[in-house]
Protein backbone atom coordinates (compact mmCIF):
# COMPACT_ATOMS: atom_id res chain seq x y z
CA UNK A 1 0.00 0.00 0.00
CA UNK A 2 1.08 3.10 -1.00
CA UNK A 3 1.76 5.93 1.99
CA UNK A 4 -0.21 9.13 1.59
CA UNK A 5 0.98 12.45 1.53
CA UNK A 6 -0.91 15.34 3.03
CA UNK A 7 -0.08 18.69 2.35
CA UNK A 8 -2.66 20.73 4.27
CA UNK A 9 -3.09 24.49 3.22
CA UNK A 10 -5.41 27.38 4.93
CA UNK A 11 -7.69 27.11 1.75
CA UNK A 12 -7.18 24.04 0.22
CA UNK A 13 -6.49 20.50 1.31
CA UNK A 14 -4.25 18.37 -1.55
CA UNK A 15 -3.89 14.44 -0.45
CA UNK A 16 -3.19 10.96 -2.38
CA UNK A 17 -0.98 8.16 -2.82
CA UNK A 18 2.58 8.94 -3.69
CA UNK A 19 2.66 8.44 -6.79
CA UNK A 20 4.92 12.13 -8.07
CA UNK A 21 4.40 12.31 -11.41
CA UNK A 22 0.08 12.86 -11.17
CA UNK A 23 -1.86 16.09 -9.76
CA UNK A 24 -3.07 14.95 -6.24
CA UNK A 25 -6.57 12.78 -6.42
CA UNK A 26 -7.74 15.05 -3.75
CA UNK A 27 -7.72 18.88 -3.83
CA UNK A 28 -10.41 20.26 -1.25
CA UNK A 29 -11.36 23.23 1.24
CA UNK A 30 -10.11 23.22 4.35
CA UNK A 31 -12.84 25.15 5.74
CA UNK A 32 -15.75 23.06 7.40
CA UNK A 33 -19.24 23.81 8.01
CA UNK A 34 -20.87 22.49 11.60
CA UNK A 35 -24.41 21.75 11.03
CA UNK A 36 -27.06 20.32 13.33
CA UNK A 37 -28.18 17.06 11.96
CA UNK A 38 -31.10 15.71 14.77
CA UNK A 39 -29.81 17.84 17.43
CA UNK A 40 -26.54 16.22 16.94
CA UNK A 41 -23.78 18.51 15.90
CA UNK A 42 -21.14 17.10 13.48
CA UNK A 43 -18.22 19.05 11.39
CA UNK A 44 -18.03 18.04 7.36
CA UNK A 45 -16.05 19.33 4.77
CA UNK A 46 -16.94 22.40 2.59
CA UNK A 47 -18.22 22.04 -1.00
CA UNK A 48 -21.07 24.63 -1.62
CA UNK A 49 -20.66 27.42 1.07
CA UNK A 50 -24.06 27.74 3.15
CA UNK A 51 -25.64 29.96 5.78
CA UNK A 52 -23.98 27.28 8.68
CA UNK A 53 -20.84 28.19 11.05
CA UNK A 54 -17.82 27.88 9.11
CA UNK A 55 -14.88 26.73 10.60
CA UNK A 56 -10.80 27.13 9.49
CA UNK A 57 -8.86 23.90 11.28
CA UNK A 58 -5.94 25.67 9.65
CA UNK A 59 -5.00 29.84 10.07
CA UNK A 60 -2.27 31.25 8.12
CA UNK A 61 -0.59 27.43 7.63
CA UNK A 62 -0.66 26.15 11.20
CA UNK A 63 -3.35 23.96 12.43
CA UNK A 64 -5.32 26.20 15.21
CA UNK A 65 -9.10 23.71 15.75
CA UNK A 66 -7.67 20.11 16.58
CA UNK A 67 -10.95 18.84 16.86
CA UNK A 68 -12.52 20.21 13.17
CA UNK A 69 -8.84 18.98 11.49
CA UNK A 70 -9.69 15.18 12.76
CA UNK A 71 -12.46 15.45 11.12
CA UNK A 72 -11.38 16.95 8.13
CA UNK A 73 -8.35 14.08 7.98
CA UNK A 74 -10.87 11.48 8.81
CA UNK A 75 -13.03 12.29 5.40
CA UNK A 76 -9.68 12.40 3.79
CA UNK A 77 -8.33 9.59 4.64
CA UNK A 78 -11.38 6.79 4.86
CA UNK A 79 -13.87 7.63 2.53
CA UNK A 80 -11.37 9.73 0.30
CA UNK A 81 -8.36 7.75 -0.10
CA UNK A 82 -9.98 4.60 0.74
CA UNK A 83 -7.44 3.34 4.15
CA UNK A 84 -10.25 0.58 6.05
CA UNK A 85 -10.10 1.35 9.55
CA UNK A 86 -8.04 -1.49 11.45
CA UNK A 87 -5.24 -0.94 8.16
CA UNK A 88 -3.85 2.09 8.43
CA UNK A 89 -0.73 2.63 6.10
CA UNK A 90 2.43 5.28 6.25
CA UNK A 91 1.59 9.23 5.77
CA UNK A 92 3.80 12.14 5.33
CA UNK A 93 2.77 15.72 5.78
CA UNK A 94 3.85 18.92 4.67
CA UNK A 95 5.31 21.28 6.93
CA UNK A 96 5.15 25.25 6.35
CA UNK A 97 8.21 27.35 7.33
CA UNK A 98 8.62 28.07 10.97
CA UNK A 99 5.83 25.68 11.89
CA UNK A 100 5.71 25.40 16.26
CA UNK A 101 7.13 22.42 17.57
CA UNK A 102 3.93 22.08 19.54
CA UNK A 103 2.22 21.82 16.85
CA UNK A 104 4.43 19.44 14.79
CA UNK A 105 4.30 17.18 17.96
CA UNK A 106 0.21 17.34 18.54
CA UNK A 107 0.23 16.21 14.97
CA UNK A 108 2.49 13.02 15.31
CA UNK A 109 0.08 12.16 18.35
CA UNK A 110 -3.19 12.59 16.61
CA UNK A 111 -1.35 10.14 13.56
CA UNK A 112 -0.70 7.45 16.05
CA UNK A 113 -2.82 7.81 18.92
CA UNK A 114 -6.09 8.37 17.02
CA UNK A 115 -5.54 7.57 13.33
CA UNK A 116 -2.71 4.03 14.31
CA UNK A 117 -0.80 4.67 11.04
CA UNK A 118 1.77 2.42 10.65
CA UNK A 119 4.19 5.11 9.99
CA UNK A 120 4.48 9.11 9.95
CA UNK A 121 7.41 11.30 8.31
CA UNK A 122 6.89 15.66 8.31
CA UNK A 123 9.07 17.77 5.71
CA UNK A 124 9.27 21.46 5.17
CA UNK A 125 7.00 23.04 2.51
CA UNK A 126 10.48 24.60 0.83
CA UNK A 127 12.55 21.62 0.98
CA UNK A 128 9.54 19.40 -1.17
CA UNK A 129 8.48 22.02 -3.65
CA UNK A 130 12.40 22.59 -4.42
CA UNK A 131 12.17 18.22 -4.67
CA UNK A 132 8.97 18.59 -6.74
CA UNK A 133 11.09 21.23 -9.20
CA UNK A 134 14.18 18.58 -9.99
CA UNK A 135 15.96 20.49 -7.50
CA UNK A 136 17.77 20.09 -3.81
CA UNK A 137 19.02 23.25 -3.59
CA UNK A 138 17.56 26.66 -4.32
CA UNK A 139 14.84 29.17 -2.96
CA UNK A 140 11.43 28.91 -2.59
CA UNK A 141 9.33 32.03 -2.75
CA UNK A 142 5.67 30.37 -1.68
CA UNK A 143 2.45 32.52 -1.78
CA UNK A 144 -0.02 30.61 0.04
CA UNK A 145 -3.57 31.69 0.83
CA UNK A 146 -2.63 33.08 4.19
CA UNK A 147 0.82 33.48 4.63
CA UNK A 148 4.09 33.88 2.33
CA UNK A 149 7.14 32.30 2.96
CA UNK A 150 10.28 32.81 1.21
CA UNK A 151 13.48 30.07 1.98
CA UNK A 152 16.72 29.61 1.37
CA UNK A 153 17.53 25.72 1.16
CA UNK A 154 20.81 23.65 0.92
CA UNK A 155 21.27 20.56 -0.16
CA UNK A 156 17.56 19.76 0.92
CA UNK A 157 18.09 21.89 4.80
CA UNK A 158 16.52 25.41 5.11
CA UNK A 159 18.44 27.97 6.16
CA UNK A 160 16.19 28.73 8.42
CA UNK A 161 18.06 32.15 10.07
CA UNK A 162 18.02 33.64 6.41
CA UNK A 163 14.52 32.57 5.70
CA UNK A 164 10.83 34.98 6.25
CA UNK A 165 7.67 34.03 6.67
CA UNK A 166 4.87 37.14 6.02
CA UNK A 167 1.61 36.87 7.80
CA UNK A 168 0.27 37.99 4.08
CA UNK A 169 -1.20 35.97 1.89
CA UNK A 170 -4.12 35.45 -0.45
CA UNK A 171 -6.82 36.04 1.70
CA UNK A 172 -5.78 39.57 2.34
CA UNK A 173 -5.13 40.34 -1.31
CA UNK A 174 -9.20 38.64 -1.61
CA UNK A 175 -9.78 41.60 0.92
CA UNK A 176 -8.22 44.56 -0.84
CA UNK A 177 -10.24 43.31 -4.25
CA UNK A 178 -13.23 43.50 -2.28
CA UNK A 179 -12.27 47.01 -1.42
CA UNK A 180 -11.70 48.52 -4.36
CA UNK A 181 -14.42 46.83 -6.16
CA UNK A 182 -16.77 48.34 -3.37
CA UNK A 183 -15.42 51.75 -3.90
CA UNK A 184 -15.96 51.91 -7.78
CA UNK A 185 -19.19 49.51 -7.30
CA UNK A 186 -21.20 51.07 -4.29
CA UNK A 187 -24.58 49.73 -4.75
CA UNK A 188 -23.33 46.21 -5.61
CA UNK A 189 -23.65 44.00 -2.44
CA UNK A 190 -20.69 41.51 -2.64
CA UNK A 191 -19.66 38.51 -0.75
CA UNK A 192 -16.23 37.25 -0.05
CA UNK A 193 -16.91 34.07 -1.92
CA UNK A 194 -18.09 36.12 -4.71
CA UNK A 195 -14.81 38.49 -4.48
CA UNK A 196 -12.75 35.33 -4.05
CA UNK A 197 -14.37 33.69 -7.25
CA UNK A 198 -13.72 37.13 -9.09
CA UNK A 199 -10.03 37.50 -8.26
CA UNK A 200 -9.17 34.22 -9.51
CA UNK A 201 -10.60 35.35 -12.70
CA UNK A 202 -9.60 38.48 -13.08
CA UNK A 203 -6.84 39.59 -10.97
CA UNK A 204 -3.61 40.58 -12.96
CA UNK A 205 0.18 41.65 -12.45
CA UNK A 206 0.74 44.69 -14.57
CA UNK A 207 4.16 44.64 -16.59
CA UNK A 208 6.35 47.05 -14.20
CA UNK A 209 5.23 49.30 -12.01
CA UNK A 210 4.72 52.10 -14.98
CA UNK A 211 2.18 50.05 -16.64
CA UNK A 212 0.29 50.05 -13.35
CA UNK A 213 0.19 53.54 -13.15
CA UNK A 214 -1.65 53.60 -16.79
CA UNK A 215 -3.91 51.24 -16.03
CA UNK A 216 -6.07 53.58 -14.69
CA UNK A 217 -7.39 54.51 -17.78
CA UNK A 218 -7.66 50.23 -18.96
CA UNK A 219 -10.83 49.12 -20.30
CA UNK A 220 -14.04 48.23 -18.06
CA UNK A 221 -15.18 44.60 -18.04
CA UNK A 222 -18.50 43.98 -16.51
CA UNK A 223 -19.26 40.74 -14.92
CA UNK A 224 -22.95 39.35 -13.74
CA UNK A 225 -23.09 37.88 -10.67
CA UNK A 226 -24.68 34.59 -10.08
CA UNK A 227 -27.93 36.69 -8.46
CA UNK A 228 -27.81 39.14 -11.31
CA UNK A 229 -25.77 42.14 -9.93
CA UNK A 230 -24.08 43.71 -12.53
CA UNK A 231 -20.16 44.68 -11.44
CA UNK A 232 -17.99 46.71 -13.24
CA UNK A 233 -14.18 45.63 -12.89
CA UNK A 234 -11.49 47.89 -14.24
CA UNK A 235 -8.22 48.90 -12.32
CA UNK A 236 -8.58 46.98 -9.53
CA UNK A 237 -7.76 43.86 -10.72
CA UNK A 238 -4.31 45.04 -11.28
CA UNK A 239 -4.26 46.23 -7.45
CA UNK A 240 -4.08 42.75 -6.19
CA UNK A 241 -1.28 41.68 -8.19
CA UNK A 242 0.46 45.52 -7.77
CA UNK A 243 0.59 44.71 -4.02
CA UNK A 244 2.93 41.98 -3.94
CA UNK A 245 5.72 44.15 -5.23
CA UNK A 246 4.15 47.55 -3.64
CA UNK A 247 3.03 46.21 -0.37
CA UNK A 248 2.11 50.05 0.62
CA UNK A 249 -0.98 49.44 -1.29
CA UNK A 250 -1.55 47.51 1.66
CA UNK A 251 -1.01 49.74 4.12
CA UNK A 252 2.68 48.18 4.78
CA UNK A 253 5.84 48.93 5.15
CA UNK A 254 7.84 46.23 3.73
CA UNK A 255 9.39 45.89 0.48
CA UNK A 256 8.07 43.95 -2.24
CA UNK A 257 8.53 40.31 -2.81
CA UNK A 258 11.81 40.34 -5.13
CA UNK A 259 13.43 42.51 -3.12
CA UNK A 260 12.37 40.46 -0.03
CA UNK A 261 13.62 37.55 -1.82
CA UNK A 262 17.12 39.27 -3.03
CA UNK A 263 17.95 40.73 0.35
CA UNK A 264 17.27 37.10 2.02
CA UNK A 265 19.45 35.38 -0.13
CA UNK A 266 22.68 38.06 0.67
CA UNK A 267 22.15 37.34 4.37
CA UNK A 268 23.38 33.51 2.77
CA UNK A 269 27.01 32.91 2.41
CA UNK A 270 28.28 34.01 -0.86
CA UNK A 271 29.88 31.21 -2.15
CA UNK A 272 25.81 29.70 -2.33
CA UNK A 273 24.83 33.12 -4.23
CA UNK A 274 24.67 31.30 -7.61
CA UNK A 275 23.07 27.94 -6.59
CA UNK A 276 20.63 29.47 -4.52
CA UNK A 277 19.66 32.29 -7.45
CA UNK A 278 19.46 30.05 -10.46
CA UNK A 279 17.00 27.99 -8.26
CA UNK A 280 14.00 30.08 -7.70
CA UNK A 281 11.10 28.17 -7.51
CA UNK A 282 7.67 29.73 -7.43
CA UNK A 283 4.42 28.14 -5.19
CA UNK A 284 1.40 28.41 -3.72
CA UNK A 285 -2.20 29.60 -5.36
CA UNK A 286 -1.43 33.14 -5.82
CA UNK A 287 1.79 32.79 -7.95
CA UNK A 288 -0.46 31.34 -10.73
CA UNK A 289 -2.29 34.96 -11.21
CA UNK A 290 -2.13 36.14 -14.69
CA UNK A 291 0.98 37.73 -15.62
CA UNK A 292 2.72 37.50 -12.44
CA UNK A 293 5.34 34.86 -13.09
CA UNK A 294 6.87 37.40 -15.92
CA UNK A 295 6.40 40.40 -13.92
CA UNK A 296 8.77 38.64 -10.69
CA UNK A 297 11.14 37.88 -13.53
CA UNK A 298 11.68 41.17 -15.17
CA UNK A 299 11.59 42.95 -11.74
CA UNK A 300 14.39 40.27 -10.10
CA UNK A 301 16.62 41.14 -14.19
CA UNK A 302 16.66 45.13 -12.84
CA UNK A 303 17.99 44.24 -9.38
CA UNK A 304 20.92 46.48 -9.49
CA UNK A 305 22.90 44.11 -7.07
CA UNK A 306 25.08 41.12 -8.38
CA UNK A 307 21.83 39.01 -6.94
CA UNK A 308 19.57 38.31 -9.82
CA UNK A 309 17.01 35.63 -9.47
CA UNK A 310 16.35 33.03 -12.29
CA UNK A 311 13.17 30.90 -11.93
CA UNK A 312 13.55 27.73 -12.25
CA UNK A 313 10.98 25.75 -14.59
CA UNK A 314 9.70 22.26 -13.35
CA UNK A 315 10.28 18.96 -15.48
CA UNK A 316 8.24 18.30 -18.54
CA UNK A 317 7.22 15.12 -17.03
CA UNK A 318 5.24 17.04 -14.07
CA UNK A 319 2.37 18.15 -14.15
CA UNK A 320 1.72 21.74 -15.98
CA UNK A 321 -0.10 23.42 -12.79
CA UNK A 322 2.85 22.07 -9.99
CA UNK A 323 3.19 25.46 -9.08
CA UNK A 324 -0.22 25.46 -7.27
CA UNK A 325 1.01 21.90 -5.48
CA UNK A 326 4.43 20.95 -5.89
CA UNK A 327 4.80 20.48 -2.25
CA UNK A 328 2.53 17.88 -2.35
CA UNK A 329 4.56 16.38 -5.47
CA UNK A 330 7.94 17.01 -3.83
CA UNK A 331 6.23 14.69 -0.32
CA UNK A 332 5.44 11.95 -2.71
CA UNK A 333 8.73 11.69 -4.13
CA UNK A 334 10.73 11.92 -0.62
CA UNK A 335 8.09 9.68 0.93
CA UNK A 336 9.49 7.26 -2.02
CA UNK A 337 12.46 7.29 -0.07
CA UNK A 338 11.93 7.54 3.73
CA UNK A 339 9.25 4.92 4.64
CA UNK A 340 11.10 1.88 2.06
CA UNK A 341 14.43 2.71 3.90
CA UNK A 342 13.13 2.85 7.06
CA UNK A 343 14.01 6.61 7.79
CA UNK A 344 10.17 7.32 9.09
CA UNK A 345 8.97 7.41 12.73
CA UNK A 346 8.04 3.89 13.52
CA UNK A 347 4.82 3.05 16.18
CA UNK A 348 7.76 1.44 18.32
CA UNK A 349 9.40 5.03 17.95
CA UNK A 350 6.39 6.88 18.64
CA UNK A 351 6.11 4.10 21.63
CA UNK A 352 9.45 4.61 23.02
CA UNK A 353 9.70 8.12 22.59
CA UNK A 354 6.68 9.51 22.85
CA UNK A 355 5.50 12.78 20.71
CA UNK A 356 8.99 14.36 20.72
CA UNK A 357 10.59 11.82 18.56
CA UNK A 358 9.50 13.77 15.45
CA UNK A 359 11.95 16.54 15.78
CA UNK A 360 15.40 13.77 16.21
CA UNK A 361 13.75 11.60 13.05
CA UNK A 362 11.90 14.41 10.81
CA UNK A 363 14.16 17.62 10.01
Amino acid sequence: MEALVVDAGSKLLKAGAAIPDQSPPMLIPSQMKRMVDNGDVSSSAVTVLEDVTLLDPIERGFIRDWDAMEDLLSYVVYPGLGWEEGNEGNILFTDPLYTPKAIREQLVQLMFETFNVSGFYASEQAVLSLYGAGRISGCTVDIGHGKIDIAPVLEGAVQHIASKRFELGGTDLTKLFAQELGKSNPLVNLSMSDVETLKEQYASCAEDEIAYEKTQNCEIELHTLPDGQVISIGRERFSVGEALFQPSILGLEEHGIVEQLVRIISTVSSENHTQLLENTVLCGGTTSMTGFEGRFQKEANLCSSAIRPMLVKPPEYMPESLGLYSAWVGGAILAKVVFPQNQHVTKADYDETGPSVVHRKCF
